[in-house]
């Protein structure tokens, strides 16, 4: 192996019980750069990451990191020792304890007696959250934070180790503009201390951006090796899926009715106040903002799982009172949460029940018992139409990859028939192809007369996408914008900083 050349894997083969995940990959990886590992979910990129992290052992082939064979690492723990970190894109803080708790959680400072020195423990938290300009209470429960949140503090937790190798799988599924930008000057503060970063994402800008090298996989099989300065996005995504994917914001014009859903002035205690807007049948209305803008926390009150301080909902012109989601789902409303590992699925159980669990009354014969065989036919149509890929309805669906597990919560609203669909990140984590199959799917349910309320982190989806964009700034809307062919990304980050008036006076334009 040459010394060019922090990490290099041969022949890399994976296989779990009926599935073979890696068909004999490769990857090499030099000093001081950042590498980029792409495809769609399942063509191997986490399960790579984890055979190099010690989470997986491969079935053949060859590791070598750091001039050292690491092919038979037992553990993770055994990774961290070498130099080896990740941070994972399904998170698992350990949700009542605090930040610095997570941080150090295995390796605590000690005082004299052996016991856990909190106040070293505080100090060296400051310092890990200071290295990637987080500000925060190190004491701040984990529980108590937004996913965004948790997200810096697995960055913070994989940066404090000091490995020569960081493994970021998704990192900034979760992350704003902000957060992203304060990711990526430490990736390239890092490289330059001689480190290097393999970088797996679906967001070909943040690829672009940010990375070296690309590496494409497609269905356990390695498919080449580019610089990215020299790597067109055209061939990038032909080597991802093995065809074109030539609109991946396929947004038509749909005919745009009456007003569906009017909010006037709802006002949580903690994170919005005085928030107003209408939704039209057969509208997409993005909404956008940085972290803490409240653009989660407005849709959760409106479905009831947050309380209301103040406020009115109407559905069809007629007032409704929402306290609970139930009281939602029976006034036409389905919300598809922003993580779906920790208030989506139910990881344990089958595609079938994850899919019908919400519409599950649907099924109920005179003396209340489900109807297998009409679950079943249901179940079936809608694996159909939104192409979910999986062995069976009886697989669990915690074996599916994340973009087909996102489709059965898609899925699992539909059947509900709603009338108002509020989609939280709905494509978080998932690869260019399945996106573009989330969004088709959202283009045709507008076209059916539905009202589409679409919270996106990321600005070209919600420009891509939405008729008007609602920019929300520390709980408070900034403006409600029609989505014209002038608006730029530019102008949305002003009104989600709150920096309009700033930024018409740079370009010149009145208050």
């Amino acid at each position: 192996m040459s010394g060019e050349y922090l990490l290099e894997m041969n022949n890399i083969v994976k296989t779990f019980p009926g599935v073979q995940a890696l068909k004999g990959v490769g990857l090499k990886i030099r000093r001081g750069e950042i590498h980029a590992l792409m495809g769609e979910n399942g063509a191997g990129k986490s399960t790579l990451a984890k055979c190099i992290a010690g989470i997986y052992h491969p079935t053949s082939g060859e590791i070598v990191f750091d001039n050292k064979s690491i092919t038979l690492v037992n553990n993770p723990a055994e990774a961290l020792d070498m130099g080896i970190s990740m941070i994972h894109q399904e998170l698992s803080p350990v949700l009542h304890r605090s930040i610095m708790e997570n941080i150090w959680l295995g390796r605590e400072p000690l005082n004299m007696l052996k016991m856990v020195n909190h106040k070293k423990m505080y100090e060296m938290s400051k310092e890990a959250l200071l290295e990637i300009d987080f500000d925060i209470d190190p004491r701040t429960l984990m529980s108590t934070l937004t996913v965004a949140k948790m997200q810096m503090i697995e960055i913070a937790k994989a940066v404090s180790y000091n490995s020569k190798l960081i493994i970021m799988d998704e990192p900034t599924s979760a992350l704003a503009e902000k957060e992203i930008r304060q990711l990526f000057k430490l990736m390239r503060k890092l490289t330059a201390q001689g480190k290097s970063i393999i970088f797996v994402s679906h967001k070909l800008d943040e690829i672009y951006e940010i990375t070296d090298q690309i590496t494409v996989y497609r269905d356990g099989n390695y498919i080449g090796t580019e610089k990215t300065s020299e790597l067109k996005v055209d061939r990038l995504i032909n080597m991802m899926v093995g065809r074109d994917v030539s609109e991946l914001f396929p947004k038509v014009q749909c005919p745009i009715g009456e007003v569906k859903l009017e909010v006037k002035n709802l006002t949580n205690r903690k994170h919005f106040r005085d928030v107003s807007f209408t939704v039209k049948k057969g509208e997409i209305l993005g909404i956008a903002g940085l972290i803490g803008a409240g653009r989660t926390e407005v849709v959760e009150t409106i479905f009831g799982v947050r309380p209301k301080i103040s406020g009115e909902l109407f559905v069809d012109g007629k007032k409704v009172e929402i306290k609970r989601p139930s009281d939602a789902i029976h006034s036409g409303m389905a919300w598809l949460t922003e993580d779906r590992r920790s208030s989506g699925i139910f990881p344990m159980l089958t595609v079938q029940f994850n899919m019908a669990i919400a519409a599950m009354g649907q099924f109920l014969d005179k003396l209340r018992l489900i109807r297998g065989r009409a679950v079943n036919r249901k179940c079936d149509e809608y694996v159909k139409s939104v192409q979910v890929k999986t062995p069976s309805l009886y697989q669990r669906i915690d074996k599916l990859s994340g973009g087909n597990q996102q489709k059965v919560l898609v899925a699992r609203w539909l059947m509900t028939n709603p009338e108002i669909l509020f989609l939280d990140e709905p494509t978080r984590g998932i690869d260019i192809g399945t996106k573009a199959e989330i969004h088709r799917i959202i283009t045709n349910l507008a076209g059916e007369g539905k009202s589409i309320v679409m919270i996106s982190s990321e600005l070209p989806e919600v420009m891509g996408m939405s008729d008007r964009i609602m920019v929300m700034h520390q709980g408070r809307i900034t403006g409600i914008l029609d989505n014209t062919k002038d608006l730029t990304q530019e102008e949305l980050m002003a009104y989600a900083t709150n920096t309009v008036e700033e930024y018409k006076k740079t370009r010149g334009e009145k208050k």
